[in-house]
């Protein structure tokens, strides 16, 4: 083979500023936060020749770079990330790698053989192995930084974009500079990077580039360069016309000896082939074996191009010689690449039908002759393309086969599904298939492809797979293999409908479970699935449904989720499914708390903790833990549900899964620290979790808590924009998830209440109160309720109008109420406030009455760490006191309402609190004596003469000043008599304006 280039590398000409921004972006990326910056452009405009003299100015070693693989080439997950890894190998030593991995659990050994053995598969792995490329790229950036370069991101696969995504948001301060290049004309309005790229512009670490044509002039210059003299300016004029300014284009006529009036082609691909006019025929034809053999990357090896092109070695020699000397191949460590992938694809498109199936079936062959000749993670795709474009159906259906192995093993269960799926394309045309898929029979090689479906988050091909694979099993089958595979055919499609909401997928989990044999293994898991989806609906599940025979044998009329975590305990117990066992326990733990045995639920519940520790399960681990600190908090034990909280994330920061588990654990320290009255903390942790790709439920769930904290601090407009991830369906649905629809609904109706749109509220609340059985989960029950029953409250104190509809709520509320149960002393709270709140509303309820009630709720709530709960029943408590006319009694209470609301940052509650002291006449400021001292009303005028002309300079009546004020009317004609004669002003037009101009409106 030729050891070093003949030719030499483009010239470099123009794109300075370009080149400034690159490596003023890297300074910023190695001095700051992580930076990343994406490069478009049309093919052959530059963005390699850029990037090679970018690396050029960068310190040696300090760059790494991988590049996606052609679109002709299926199954080949994580390509530009494969590449980086074993430079970093290569670089660096296994050391690097080894210290990511406690335990010696080396998920990169999934991507790089040569690290060993992968771990077993576990729910967790693929959150790992981001995590880990995540932590690599960390320690190799030290402080003097990394640069990451991966080229043509419009050919990545989906496990390439859903890594590099993870990168991108979770990188933070490590000081990496991440550069992707890709082609802005391959951007069909379809194409998965279009959608994308709209996503990652709004990251603030994320800016977008489009590298344009060159000039007129630089085209000339490039021409020159390439021809070795210059050009004249109609010559110029002509390349500069017919070349647009593209780089390849241009390189590719320069060496030809007339721009004007000549035959000058013009269709791109004519422009390509034009440089290849002077190649004699065994140059041709090596160069038309390579563009088939150079799938990826538009990379060959010497040794299999040798192998396919069967030419001597010396006129081999000869022929790459020539084809490096004229710019087309170019050495590429021990193999070759072409100039440009759009130069192989103009070659390989001109070969003859018969020469394109007869090289790829030679191709395919030449890997099995030739073992080691492309590394390991590419081998099974590349034969499956070539047997495939070479018409051997059988062999390429086992390369296909093999492909979704390697991409299982890789956890790129998108490409997985890929091949799989192509594997079913070929069994009709291939006799002896289930040979060639280790003996696995269609029907499984569907659900194989259903579960890659669902672990890729396609659920809709996953229920499509289902649908045709149960087809197929005949419906009287009834041998123990047809049996197992109709119920595991029936989990996964229930699992794919209870994500899409398009139906019963808990009725097809029932089925499943009345399908599998007991003694088969996967029963325990199929039974711990179900009594899942069992306790998050809030279901029990009844006899009337299929399956019911099963049921019955179990001793119960209804199943609820507790019984069938009992049930799956004891399956898993005898099959030995300890995972399963664990998965159970905690279930049924949680369902125990949620139905108000604190003691028990909370043991069983640690049970599974314990069973999940041991068996090293921290996904399962931190889900327990997460449960039970949502029952502390309903308990009232805010602090140690924090504190467990804190335990989890740092559990999962240690060993890597923040990005898989993390999502679950943050919403819950979200809602603590909402209810915490930390409105703040809560909100930046939902922003950096949001940062993390958490799953839809999970976004919808820290949605809700960003909506409730922005809407607490006064931030309507930043509530809106949370409240755009909550799909209104979600709030009435009766096929959602419980928690989902009441936090979703408590969410709304926050926000409606903050537009001050009473009747969206009432609305709402309505529907929900019609449709939503809140008793099924007490804890955001209460919630709900309280903001109900808080619209109704305004709703009656606004007028007739809007209070139209309000009573019939209101004692459809009283009613929920009454059946909703009541465990600990956040639910005790939560009731006496919304029996308040209903009091409040009571048109015939006296002041005394409310006041009372609004009493009640502030001793509920005082001894909980939840202030803002407080301190808005000790608003509304005064506010009732004054209406009965004891407004001698509300000092303290609105001093220290005020001072918790403005600690926490809830600026309507605290403006809500001096708005009542301001018309109670209290003052809410001490003096160094620690005695409120009023502030001084402005001239001269006394503080009751104060609120009266802020009050005419919004154009209040006598009778509305002193509705307001509690004061008589008499009395409020006195304030402003008094009022005009001190300001010497005329009328109260005029007093209007003074308060206007003294800052008093």
């Amino acid at each position: 083979m030729i050891p070093t280039p003949v030719g030499s590398r483009s010239v470099f000409v123009g794109r300075r500023q370009e080149l400034r921004l690159l490596l003023d972006h890297a300074h910023a990326a190695r001095s700051g936060p992580a930076a990343t910056l994406l490069f478009g452009g049309e093919a052959g405009v530059g963005k390699s020749r850029l990037l090679a003299e970018f690396a050029d100015h960068l310190p040696d070693g300090r760059v790494l770079t991988g590049g996606c693989l052609e679109l002709g080439v299926d199954g080949l997950p994580f390509a530009p990330f494969v590449t980086v890894l074993r430079q970093v190998l290569r670089d660096h030593g296994r050391g690097v790698f080894d210290a990511l991995a406690p335990g010696g659990s080396q998920e990169l050994a999934r991507l790089l053989p040569e690290l060993g053995t992968p771990p077993d598969d576990r729910r967790e792995a693929r959150g790992l192995l981001f995590e880990q490329v995540l932590r690599l790229l960390t320690a190799v950036a030290g402080a003097e930084g990394v640069t990451v370069i991966i080229e043509d991101l419009h050919w990545a696969d989906s496990a390439t974009r859903d890594l590099l995504v993870f990168l991108l948001r979770n990188l933070d301060t490590a000081p990496v500079q991440i550069v992707a290049t890709y082609r802005s004309d391959d951007l069909h309005r379809g194409h998965p990077l279009r959608r994308l790229l709209l996503e990652l512009e709004r990251l603030p670490t994320v800016l977008r580039h489009e590298l344009a044509p060159l000039t007129c002039q630089e085209t000339a210059q490039v021409a020159a360069a390439v021809r070795g003299s210059e050009l004249s300016p109609d010559e110029a004029a002509a390349l500069f016309e017919r070349t647009g300014g593209n780089p390849l284009f241009v390189e590719s006529l320069a060496a030809q000896g007339q721009f004007v009036g000549g035959d000058i082609p013009d269709r791109p691909r004519e422009l390509l082939l034009a440089s290849l006019e002077g190649l004699d025929d065994t140059a041709r034809h090596v160069l038309r074996v390579a563009s088939v053999g150079a799938v990826s990357a538009a990379q060959i090896e010497h040794d299999l191009l040798a192998h396919v092109a069967e030419v001597p070695e010396d006129t081999l020699n000869t022929a790459l010689r020539a084809l490096i000397d004229a710019n087309v191949l170019r050495v590429d460590g021990t193999g070759y690449t072409f100039r440009h992938a759009l130069l192989r694809e103009a070659v390989h498109d001109e070969l003859l039908p018969g020469q394109h199936t007869r090289l790829h079936l030679h191709f395919a062959e030449a890997l099995d002759a030739l073992p080691g000749v492309v590394p390991f993670h590419r081998l099974a795709a590349e034969q499956a393309h070539h047997y495939f474009y070479g018409h051997d159906l059988p062999r390429a259906l086992s390369a296909a086969w093999w492909a979704a192995v390697r991409a299982a093993d890789t956890l790129a269960f998108a490409e997985e599904l890929q091949m799989l799926e192509r594997v079913l394309e070929y069994w009709d045309r291939v006799p002896d298939a289930v040979e060639r898929v280790q003996g696995n029979s269609h029907v499984r090689v569907v659900a194989r492809a259903a579960a890659a479906a669902l672990e890729s988050g396609d659920f809709f091909r996953a229920r499509a797979l289902c649908d045709s694979g149960l087809a197929e099993i005949p419906a009287d089958a009834a041998d123990e293999a047809s049996l197992t595979d109709r119920a595991v055919l029936l989990r996964r499609r229930g699992q794919a409908r209870t994500q899409i909401r398009d139906g019963d997928g808990i009725g097809d989990l029932i089925t499943a479970m009345a399908t599998h044999p007991p003694h088969v293994p996967g029963y325990g898991f199929v039974l711990s699935l179900l009594a899942r989806e069992a306790m998050l609906h809030q279901q029990d599940l009844t006899l009337s449904r299929e399956g019911a025979e099963r049921l019955r044998a179990m001793g119960h009329e209804t199943l609820s989720a507790t019984a069938l975590a009992t049930e799956a305990i004891r399956c898993s117990n005898e099959g030995d499914d300890r995972c399963a066992e664990a998965d159970a326990l905690i279930t049924l733990g949680t369902s125990l708390l949620n139905e108000g045995d604190f003691g028990e639920g909370r043991t069983v519940l640690e049970r599974g903790l314990a069973l999940a520790r041991e068996l090293g399960d921290p996904s399962l681990e931190t889900r327990g833990m997460a449960n039970l600190a949502h029952y502390l908090r309903e308990h009232g034990d805010h602090e140690e549900a924090l504190a467990l909280l804190d335990t989890a994330m740092a559990r999962l920061r240690d060993i890597g899964l923040m990005s898989a588990s993390g999502p679950f654990v943050a919403l819950n320290i979200a809602e603590a620290r909402l209810d915490m009255g930390d409105l703040a903390g809560c909100r930046e942790q939902v922003r950096r979790s949001l940062s993390w790709s958490p799953s839809p439920a999970h976004r919808v769930y820290l949605a809700t808590a960003d909506v409730r904290a922005a809407v607490a601090q006064g931030d309507i407009e930043g509530a809106r924009r949370s409240a755009a991830l909550i799909d209104p369906r979600t709030c009435t649905s009766g096929s959602t998830r419980i928690h989902t629809v009441q936090l979703s609904v408590a969410a709304m109706l926050d926000l409606r209440l903050g537009e001050q749109d009473l009747a969206g509220a009432l609305e709402l609340s309505r529907e929900v109160l019609e449709r939503v059985v809140l008793t099924k989960s007490p804890g955001y029950g209460w919630v709900v309720l309280d903001r109900i029953a808080e619209g109704v409250r305004r709703a009656a104190l606004a007028g007739a109008q809007a209070s139209a509809g309000a009573a019939g709520i209101a004692a459809m509320v009283a009613s929920a109420a009454a059946e909703l149960r009541r465990v600990g002393p956040v639910q005790e709270a939560f009731a006496a406030t919304v029996a308040a709140r209903l009091t409040a509303a009571e048109g015939s309820a006296s002041g005394e009455d409310t006041e009372a009630a609004w009493e009640s709720a502030v001793r509920g709530w005082e001894r909980l760490l939840m202030p803002l709960h407080r301190a808005e029943a000790m608003v509304l408590g005064a506010e009732a006191a004054l209406a009965a006319d004891r407004g001698a009694a509300v000092g303290d209470r609105l001093r220290e309402a005020a001072k918790v609301a403005a600690e926490c940052g809830a600026a309507p509650l605290a403006a809500r609190a001096r708005e009542l002291a301001r018309r109670a006449g209290v003052a809410l400021e001490a003096g160094a004596d620690g005695e409120p001292v009023p502030a001084g009303p402005p001239a001269g005028l006394t503080p009751r003469e104060a609120e009266v002309l802020r009050l005419l300079g919004r154009g209040y009546t006598n009778a509305q000043i002193a509705e307001e004020l509690f004061i008589s009317a008499k009395t409020a004609s006195v304030h402003v008599s008094h009022i005009l004669a001190k300001l010497e002003l005329p009328n109260r037009a005029a007093a209007g304006a003074r308060a206007a101009a003294m800052g008093l409106v």
